[in-house]
């Protein structure tokens, strides 16, 4: 897929994981911070499990190659559900358009028959405001249990991929 900002989708590799745990993302979204890298191998947690990272997650780099995010890509029956986190020092700052649209047509590509799907936190505005933009729409809000307790979450499903311009 083309697109201005020259992302990529690659292989998530240690040493992306060791940066990713290092991300400190302000309050309220400080949530989305990961454990030490050291506690994350020691618990054999996500992508510190070679081979779940090997399965589902892939780093998104820019032109140059340096990592702007990541992405996991769960499998369900149907459906393909994303998640996904942006560098902390690139949040808020009109990138995230490109990057969901991105990493929504990587998983398109992988499974182009299923469903592709997010969870949000409902009080993550900005998050679903980008996810709107990149073509995902609202379907359902529940609850479920999060690592810090029940939380409400909005699911999305991408639609289509807009054309540039158009919202």
């Amino acid at each position: 897929m083309e697109n201005s900002w020259g992302l990529r989708i690659v292989p998530l590799t240690e040493e992306h994981c060791k940066e990713i745990c290092s991300w400190t993302y302000p309050v309220p979204y400080h949530i989305y911070n990961w454990p030490s890298w050291e506690k994350m191998v020691a618990d054999q947690e996500e992508f510190a499990d070679e081979t779940l990272r090997e399965q589902q997650y892939r780093a998104v780099v820019d032109a140059d190659g340096e990592m702007v995010g990541f992405a996991q890509y769960f499998p369900m029956t149907g459906v393909t559900r994303l998640g996904l986190g942006m560098r902390p020092d690139l949040c808020g700052q009109g990138l995230g358009v490109e990057f969901v649209r991105t990493i929504a047509a990587e998983a398109k590509q992988k499974a182009p028959s299923n469903e592709i799907d997010l969870e949000v936190l409902v009080w993550n505005i900005r998050a679903f405001r980008v996810y709107q933009k990149a073509g995902f729409v609202h379907t359902d809000t529940y609850e479920r249990m999060t690592p810090t307790g029940m939380e409400t979450f909005h699911c999305m499903v991408w639609k289509r991929l807009m054309d540039k311009g158009r919202s």
